[in-house]
Formats: C-alpha cells, sequence, structure tokens
C-alpha cells in the first residue's frame, strides 16, 4: 500500500512540475527577465611553487610512510626541502620525517596519519601538496638521497 501511494504521489508530483501551460494561465511562467548562470567551481590544489609549508607534530594515530615528490637540497646541501602530496589535516597530519644517513645515501622517509584529536572528524578528500625541510648531520655532497616510502 506504501509503495503505491509513493508511486502515485511521485507521478502526480512529476506532471505538476512538467507541465506547460503556456503564456496566459493563472501559473507562474519565466519571463524574458530569466537569466540561468552556471556557476563552476575547481578545487584549490596549490601548484608545483606553492606547497603548504608543515611543521611535524608527533603524536599521530597509526603513522604510515608517505612517498614524497622532491628533496631539494638547501643552504649548501645541509638541508633538504621535501615536497608531496598529502591531504587535509587533521586527518591527514606529519607526524615525522626519519633521515638515516650513511657514506653513500641520504635516506628520507615521511610518516603521516590522523591527529589524536581528529577522532569522529570528517576530512574532505582533497590533495594539498605539503612541504617540510630537515636538517641533515652532514652537507648531502655527493651522497644519493632516497625516499624510504618507496
Amino acid at each position: 500500500m506504501m509503495t503505491a501511494t509513493m508511486v502515485a504521489g511521485c507521478v502526480l508530483f512529476a506532471l505538476g512540475c512538467g507541465t506547460d501551460r503556456g503564456p496566459g494561465t493563472d501559473s507562474a511562467t519565466p519571463t524574458d527577465k530569466t537569466v540561468t548562470q552556471t556557476v563552476t567551481t575547481t578545487p584549490s590544489i596549490p601548484g608545483p611553487g606553492s606547497p603548504q609549508p608543515v611543521e611535524p607534530k608527533g603524536d599521530t594515530i597509526d603513522p604510515r610512510p608517505v612517498p614524497w615528490i622532491s628533496a631539494t637540497p638547501e643552504a649548501g646541501g645541509e638541508r633538504l626541502r621535501l615536497v608531496w602530496w598529502s591531504g587535509v589535516e587533521p586527518c591527514r597530519t606529519l607526524d615525522r620525517v626519519e633521515v638515516d644517513e650513511s657514506a653513500a645515501e641520504v635516506k628520507v622517509t615521511i610518516y603521516e596519519g590522523p591527529a589524536r584529536d581528529a577522532q569522529n572528524v570528517a576530512c574532505i578528500e582533497i590533495a594539498v601538496q605539503k612541504t617540510t625541510t630537515v636538517t641533515l648531520k652532514a652537507p648531502l655532497g655527493d651522497r644519493k638521497v632516497v625516499d624510504g616510502a618507496s
């Protein structure tokens, strides 16, 4: 019975909304002054030159390795500027950056996880380019930089 009532109501609604009664009737009709505007929105995704700077906050829940897209030496090779794609905080928070240095290479691993205070929080699924800088124990020199998340 309920299904039949719902179907009948939908049919009546569709017929009432879709009827073109033409000019000169009592119903409201669009006039020449009606303006239709299409609005297109594009998510704001930072370009290659504008990543969001972040600092490690630690104490995230179950931090996981995240691959970075670039590691650029700065200050004569004493620091590395890391850039990676991530999500919004507090759901994707930089926990820490681990740096393992040897004579041949520098292995850099970014760890992210949700912040402890992010429980029962809804986060939008949008890509955010982030950056942070780490200081090396010794200048980079000829050593190879390796992504620890790969």
